[in-house]
Parts: structure tokens; C-alpha cells; sequence
């Protein structure tokens, strides 16, 4: 019944739980003025404002593609384009400075996550939205994803096995109005955190089938979950991205990630895109990854893969998008 209905309409804008897809665009925008009250925020008012119509518009022309789209928008200009109350954890992304690898932080004012299972639509989205906001952005990255194989990355491994389900999604990727702590700014919202990886697949593949799988955590053919290291040991990559709390709780983020890349010029990466109802539990994960836990022992996928962006943005629900055209 759900699979019909969805074939009837096309998705909802700002749906961050849209469904896995063969290909995906991501865009990081910054504003050629970002002062309150310019054309150019004028502009990206109108823009957002329509935004459901514009993919409503594309997404019909083939329902079983799935397309779907989500704006995040980042700290710097959020006064000044939404007027909305800010979301309690939105800041520009903390850079994260290890001994040996750093996560930069990179320009971004928005965040355009397109995905369909057809690149056409993908193009045809971006194209459309673009257009639309011709002078009042500059694109500073724009990158094509798409799925490979069963949804494993360029390193051979399935990715994003340990996302939440059913009533877990919601609860881990949407500020919930429920939860007497949250906050109110942001409520039905999501924290997004972009990076983009690039792999050195020659440093990876120097390494046997045994090694990589002792970093990443799980066994590559089959996915399977390997037993934790002890507390002083190196951890594996899925260790590391495990974050509990100082109760014992464990907190789950949902990874849309996508695999990129142009043989031609010897380019291999992976983006990373993380949805959360939690910033702080992507960022202590960044902090575990980086800085090591017990600090000094990094995650060794950081040796093969280099983090060369980082922004982080609110995807503010449907509602207050379509407000902003009053």
C-alpha cells in the first residue's frame, strides 16, 4: 500500500529518510551576498519557497525514480535567509586537527542533497534550481554520486549497514517536539554534516583482505561485524563512528553516503552525509576518528582516505521553506 501511494505523488521536499538511490547530486552553494535583505537572499527566499513545486515539477515525470531533494542551510547565513529562530547546535563545522589528519572546514551557505534512481532527473533537478538562483549563488563543489554494486564504497566495503530503522529513523535524524529537551528552533528538522573523501586506492589496496577488514570492522564479502578491541587497542573504523553517551546510550545517525569518482583522472572518494537529531554525536565521532580514542590512535581509514571538505547546515522542514515565499 505504501510502495502505491508513493507512485501516486512524488516525494516530500525535506525528507531526509527519502530512499536509497542509484545516483545522487550534491551541491555546496555559498551567497554572493549574504547580508540581510540583498537580492541574493531575496532570490534564495523565493527559491526555497517553491522548492516543493520545483522537484514536485521534475520528480512527476517518472514517480518510480524517487526523486528527492533536502536544503540545508548553514549558520552564516540562516538569519538572514530563514528569520527563524536558530537552531540551538547550528555553527560553521569545527575543523578537527589530529596529529596526523585534519577534517577541514570549507565554505557553504547551503546544501542541495538530490537524489533519484535516474541521473537524468538528478541533472534536470539541479539545472532547474540553478537557474532559478543564477546571480545569487556561487557553486564552491559539486559532486555526482552513485551506487555501486550493493551499496558498498570504493574500498570494497557495504556502507551504511549500521543505519537506524522503523522507529529509530526519526527518532535519531528529527529534532523531536516530544522530548522536553529538544529544541524548539527545530523542531521536525535535521542537523546535516557534509564531507567529502577522496581514497588513495593504491595505499588501500597495498593492504591484504585480513588488514582492511581489521579496519573497517566487518568482513568485506559478507559483511559480517567483528568483535571490538579492547579499551587501549586500535579501534576499527566502526568502533570509532559507535557513540554512546555518558549514560551507556547509543546514538544512531543516518549515513546516505555516496560513492564518487572519474577513473580517467584517477579519482576515487566517497561523500559523506550525515543526518542527525544530534550534532554533537557526529562531531564526537569526527573528534574519535581523528584525534584517536585512546588519543594518538586514529582511524586508520583516515591513511588511505583524505577529508578535503566540511560544512555543517539545518534542514529546516517543508513548512517553514514554503513560509518563507509570505
Amino acid at each position: 500500500m505504501e510502495q502505491s501511494a508513493q507512485r501516486r505523488v512524488p516525494i516530500e521536499s525535506q525528507r531526509v529518510d527519502a530512499p536509497l538511490t542509484s545516483s545522487a547530486v550534491l551541491l555546496t552553494l555559498t551567497l554572493t551576498d549574504p547580508a540581510a535583505g540583498s537580492e541574493a537572499v531575496r532570490i534564495v527566499r523565493g527559491v526555497l519557497a517553491d522548492l516543493e513545486d520545483i522537484t514536485k515539477n521534475v520528480a512527476f515525470r517518472d514517480l518510480d525514480a524517487a526523486l528527492a531533494c533536502t536544503v540545508g542551510i548553514g549558520s552564516g547565513v540562516w538569519d538572514a535567509v530563514t528569520g527563524a529562530a536558530r537552531p540551538a547546535e547550528l555553527h560553521p563545522f569545527r575543523e578537527v586537527v589530529g596529529a596526523v589528519h585534519t577534517a577541514p572546514s570549507t565554505p557553504g551557505d547551503l546544501f542541495v542533497h538530490i537524489r533519484a534512481n535516474r541521473r537524468d532527473l538528478c541533472f534536470e533537478l539541479e539545472r532547474q534550481l540553478l537557474d532559478r538562483l543564477h546571480g545569487a549563488v556561487l557553486v564552491t563543489d559539486e559532486t555526482v554520486g552513485f551506487r555501486y554494486f550493493d551499496a558498498r564504497d570504493l574500498l570494497g566495503f557495504v556502507d551504511g549497514t549500521a543505519n537506524p530503522v522503523g522507529d529509530a529513523l526519526p527518532a535519531a535524524t528529527l529534532v523531536d517536539a516530544s522530548d522536553p529537551a529538544a529544541d524548539p528552533a527545530a523542531h521536525g528538522g535535521s542537523y546535516l554534516v557534509a564531507q567529502k573523501y577522496v581514497h588513495s586506492l593504491a595505499a588501500w589496496n597495498r593492504m591484504s583482505v585480513e588488514q582492511q577488514e581489521a579496519v573497517i570492522g566487518r568482513t568485506k564479502l559478507d559483511n559480517i561485524e567483528l568483535a571490538d578491541a579492547s579499551a587501549s587497542e586500535q579501534k576499527s573504523h566502526k568502533t570509532l563512528s559507535t557513540i554512546t553517551d555518558d549514560d551507556g546510550v547509543e546514538h544512531d545517525i543516518l549515513r546516505d553516503n555516496m560513492p564518487f569518482g572519474s577513473p580517467g583522472h584517477g579519482e576515487f572518494g566517497t561523500y559523506f552525509i550525515g543526518y542527525t537529531a544530534r550534532l554533537w554525536v557526529i562531531e564526537r565521532m569526527l573528534e574519535r576518528m581523528f584525534l584517536g580514542d585512546p588519543p594518538g590512535k586514529h582511524d586508520r581509514l583516515l591513511d588511505a582516505s583524505t577529508a578535503l571538505t566540511g560544512g555543517v547546515f539545518f534542514v529546516p522542514p517543508a513548512g517553514l521553506l514554503a513560509g518563507l515565499g509570505d
